[in-house]
């Protein structure tokens, strides 16, 4: 079921593709002064999405703004998701983007012009409260991206409008050939938008990251091999080592100051306890929580307990140990579907005694 908004002045935050396009023409539909708004990034196919853009906002005969916002992506987007792979981290450039770009500067931009709401394509709902705005995941579980807005604040939900957040994304492309849009079926946007073009390594290189061979090393300092720079791993990954053994051996985490990549079995890759900085909530701050965490955006959240720690740190507890902890990356909080806070996951996870019982239970 489309969701319906009382008449208003509506701007969409559009990029050509289907889901973005349906939103705005749901909203015409309904009664709704909509104007489209197009960030301008620095994207090799820029002049080729903002071409199909315009054509889109003048088949929905509606005008079309573009905000250039180039300069803004490359500092708060491109430039610290490279300086992550300096530090060993794997990024996750999307939940940047969402907080300080699209749902940050643009948004507004957008409310500056005389928008009253800021409609998306996201599949994420926001449920309206006598005590404010509360974010879920959509409806769909196979296109839910709650867990890329995990870091947006109240002020910034209680301006954003999420039309596709009531509907599957088979129902999208349903309707957006009822509107006339067929040739977008099959159509999935990329992820990483600056990536379209380039593997992650090719991106990184053009960026100015240098290869700096190093060792690989088993936990204990043994080295196996060597590798071509610690930016080219990440944990959990096989493939790339070059290391056959009786079983595959796993990145189990990344060493800057050692410039190593330290590798182990599948059973060294589950943690029991994952430590975070830069805690976020939604909700008003707790002592400790309980509820479910989403480590990634395609892990299944868990069962965990979160306890307050020194200087601003919290610590996580899985009732059942995770794979592939990756540091760098978000823990996404969540009471049943609402998103109540998220925070950075920190390197140098401790193997306490009770992990390593936990490991050898999950060896395979």
């Amino acid at each position: 079921m489309v969701r319906q908004y009382p008449p208003q002045t509506i701007g969409v935050a559009m990029s050509g593709g289907v889901d973005s396009t349906v939103v705005a023409r749901l909203l015409l539909d309904q009664g709704h002064n909509v104007h489209g708004f197009f960030m301008l990034l620095p994207l090799e196919d820029i002049e080729e999405k903002t071409e199909k853009v315009h054509n889109v906002a003048d088949r929905l005969h509606i005008p079309l703004h573009c905000i250039d916002l180039r300069k803004d992506f490359s500092r708060a987007v491109i430039s610290p998701f490279v300086d992550s792979y300096h530090q060993g981290l794997t990024p996750n450039p999307c939940v940047v983007c969402n907080e300080t770009i699209k749902c940050g500067q643009l948004l507004d931009v957008i409310i500056e012009q005389g928008m009253k709401h800021v409609a998306t394509g996201h599949y994420a709902r926001i449920l309206r409260h006598a005590d404010g705005s509360a974010l879920h995941r959509g409806i769909d579980p196979g296109k839910d991206q709650s867990y890329f807005l995990c870091r947006l604040k109240a002020n910034q939900l209680a301006r954003l409008l999420f039309p596709l957040g009531e509907l599957h994304k088979t129902d999208v492309y349903k309707l957006a050939a009822t509107m006339g849009f067929s040739h977008f079926d099959g159509q999935e946007s990329q992820d990483v938008c600056f990536l379209s073009q380039h593997t992650l390594p090719d991106f990184l290189l053009s960026q100015g990251m240098a290869n700096t061979p190093g060792d690989i090393v088993t936990s204990d300092g043994k080295i196996l091999g060597r590798h071509r720079g610690i930016w080219q791993y990440t944990v959990g990954q096989r493939r790339g080592l070059g290391l056959p053994d009786a079983t595959p051996w796993y990145v189990t985490a990344l060493n800057p100051a050692q410039n190593q990549v330290i590798i182990g079995k599948n059973s060294d890759l589950f943690r029991h306890r994952v430590l975070l900085d830069a805690v976020r909530w939604i909700i008003p701050k707790p002592a400790h929580w309980q509820g479910r965490v989403q480590l990634r955006s395609r892990h299944q959240a868990a069962a965990a307990k979160i306890f307050s720690l020194s200087q601003g740190q919290w610590q996580v507890e899985f009732a059942e140990p995770q794979r592939a902890i990756t540091p760098g990356q978000f823990a996404v909080f969540y009471t049943e579907d609402q998103v109540v806070g998220s925070g950075i996951i920190q390197p140098g996870i401790s193997s306490s005694l009770q992990d390593e019982t936990l490991r050898k239970e999950n060896s395979p």
